[in-house]
């Protein structure tokens, strides 16, 4: 698995750092995302596609 994100699209909602905090952090100034492993493992899996499927932008792609 592997994860894309688009950061000038994210809203800073924080959903996948509650999610899955491990592979998702926030910046500190504007709260957008920052991805901390873009190739997590498959137990990260089921936590990262409901970030994907909850982010209110859209903004988590997993390829």
């Amino acid at each position: 698995m592997r994860i894309e994100i688009d950061e000038d699209l994210c809203c800073g909602a924080g959903t996948c750092v509650l999610l899955a905090p491990d592979v998702f952090d926030q910046n500190d100034e504007d709260g957008t995302v920052i991805l901390l492993d873009a190739a997590p493992g498959e137990e990260q899996r089921a936590a990262v596609e409901e970030a994907a499927v909850r982010c209110p932008t859209a903004v988590i792609r997993i390829v």
